[in-house]
């Protein structure tokens, strides 16, 4: 699930940086080559409290104080360089968003992705649009973009809507070569990836972690209201969860609750920690960060 709605009125604050395509390629983006070993285990060792920040203000010092406090945190990867550093100087590990599965119609490369007719179906919940990973010129596009987002500093990229395939099972081989090729370039940094119970696998060994949303209170955009998640729906989240963490991947669990002190919070804490998961609530805008983090 994009956080579209949010994200459009962060992007254009002064002080986030452009993500026009990067220049200076060591070579095609898809090209072969062995994957890197990544130290994931001992860049994550001390990770205890995780935020998925994509609401907030990277302007906002108060936010930035209290997502200091958390060790991981994910923000947009239009957050500028400084903003980065300023989280990383409070000890947190910072990962930047990119999604890969869609493209948002504020994005730099939207009208290009547009021009070229990789765009796919229109993603109505969040107004934006599938993108076609099939086509080499979008794999290049977004591999661009994410060298353009890791040059900001950040410690890893954290990838959203690789789980399209489920619903686009033609776009399946693109996505893994993509992520394949985001492996590659992120090196001895971290790579984060969310959803898809059933499509990870074709993509875990490439991940350093994995974030569950949903996993015991979801947003119900049919109804506008916040509501639990159904029981088959959450034992498949935290039979995933498990799964991954015997892997070796760190997991999280990002829950929607219409408030930060409720029982949807207890019972979503408790959940996602049984299954060895990092808590984390928060409204379906991603805008709330409470100042003390959730823990197991």
């Amino acid at each position: 699930m994009s956080r579209a709605r949010t994200i459009l009125a962060l992007v254009s604050v002064a002080g986030l940086v452009s993500l026009a395509p990067a220049c200076g390629s060591s070579g095609p983006p898809d090209q072969a080559g062995p994957d890197p070993v990544r130290p994931h285990a001992a860049a994550l060792a001390h990770v205890a409290t995780f935020a998925l920040a994509l609401g907030v203000d990277p302007l906002d010092r108060a936010a930035l104080d209290r997502l200091g406090r958390y060790d991981l945190v994910v923000v947009d990867g239009a957050t500028s360089a400084a903003r980065v550093a300023s989280l990383q100087r409070r000890g947190a590990l910072v990962l930047g968003y990119l999604s890969v599965g869609t493209v948002e119609p504020y994005r730099p490369w939207y009208a290009e992705a547009k021009r070229q007719g990789w765009l796919l179906e229109r993603y109505d919940d969040w107004d934006e649009w599938y993108a076609d990973t099939s086509a080499p010129g979008l794999r290049s596009l977004l591999v661009g973009q994410a060298r353009t987002v890791l040059a900001a500093g950040f410690d890893g990229l954290f990838l959203d809507n690789t789980d399209m395939v489920a619903e686009h099972p033609h776009q399946r081989a693109g996505m893994a070569t993509l992520v394949a090729s985001l492996d590659r370039l992120v090196g001895r940094r971290l790579l984060f990836a969310q959803n898809g119970d059933s499509t990870v696998g074709t993509i875990a060994a490439h991940l350093d972690g994995w974030n569950r949303e949903d996993v015991s209170s979801t947003y119900d955009f049919d109804h506008d209201r916040y509501a639990p998640v159904a029981n088959a729906d959450s034992a498949d989240a935290v039979a995933t969860l498990h799964r991954l963490r015997a892997r070796g991947l760190l997991v999280t669990a990002t829950d929607y609750t219409a408030s930060a002190r409720s029982t949807a919070v207890t019972r979503a804490r408790s959940r996602a920690c049984r299954a060895g998961a990092l808590p984390f609530a928060s409204d379906i805008d991603l805008r709330r960060i409470t100042a003390e983090p959730e823990r197991c």
